[in-house]
Formats: C-alpha cells, sequence, structure tokens
C-alpha cells in the first residue's frame, strides 16, 4: 500500500541524505573506509537526486517519480548489503542495513504521482471525479 506522499517522501529524501552523509561521525564509525564512504556516497546521490526529480520537493524536475522510486529501493538493498559485499561486517552493519531498510521500505509506500501532477493533467482529474477513484489525491 503507497500511503506516503511524494512531498512528504521528498522531505524524507533530503532528512535521510543528510542522515547518511554525517553517519560515520553520528555512529562513530569512521574509519576511512568502505564502511564511512559507502553511506556517505549515497547520501550525495540520494540528494542529488532528490534535487533531480520532478515532484514537490524537486528543484531541477528531470527524474520521474517512477525511476526514483526504483532507485531508492536498489540504493537501499546496497547500502543494507554494503558490510557484506565490502567486508567490514565484522567492525559495523547496524547503521547500514537498518537505514538501507528503511530507504527500501520507504520506496515501496511512497506514491508513484506528485499530488500537482494530478491536478496538472485534467483527463485525468475528470476520471477520477467520475469514478471516485480520489485514493491518491491526498
Amino acid at each position: 500500500m503507497r500511503f506516503i506522499s511524494t512531498k512528504v517522501h521528498g522531505i524524507m529524501d533530503y532528512l535521510m541524505g543528510i542522515l547518511l552523509i554525517a553517519s560515520p561521525w553520528i555512529f562513530n564509525f569512521d574509519n576511512g573506509g568502505a564502511e564511512t564512504w559507502v553511506p556517505v556516497i549515497v547520501g550525495i546521490v540520494m540528494l542529488l537526486q532528490a534535487i533531480m526529480t520532478d515532484y514537490e520537493m524537486g528543484m531541477m524536475k528531470t527524474i520521474s517519480m517512477g525511476t526514483h522510486l526504483r532507485m531508492d529501493f536498489i540504493a537501499g538493498l546496497f547500502l543494507a548489503a554494503s558490510p557484506w559485499i565490502f567486508g567490514f561486517s565484522d567492525t559495523v552493519w547496524e547503521p547500514h542495513v537498518i537505514l538501507g531498510l528503511m530507504e527500501v521500505a520507504a520506496s515501496l509506500m511512497t506514491r508513484t504521482v506528485p499530488t500537482y501532477a494530478q491536478t496538472r493533467n485534467p483527463v485525468k482529474t475528470a476520471v477520477n471525479d467520475i469514478t471516485g477513484n480520489h485514493h491518491n489525491r491526498f
């Protein structure tokens, strides 16, 4: 069920991006290796993606919401698996797995169409009015 609005998802994107960049220092695993740089790089990519997504919080609006959510899903899986991919699971894995799974969950629970996009399309609005299909408007 997709109940997170694209606006809320956008706010979460910026917060998660900042949290990922800061996480090695917040959670004290800033050893300078992959354990440090994977979340930093994923956080930077997440912020750039948020800036470029066609939703309420985007600035450049060049990436569709569907593409954004697929990228979030893949990035979350990568982050969660990174301790074993890069061999640092014996020192730290919890923040990577928890934040990665949060990203996967958010990608699966977020609506795929921004609210403003629904109101831009008069045909879709009319069809929704006729059929009573208003579940994506809120």
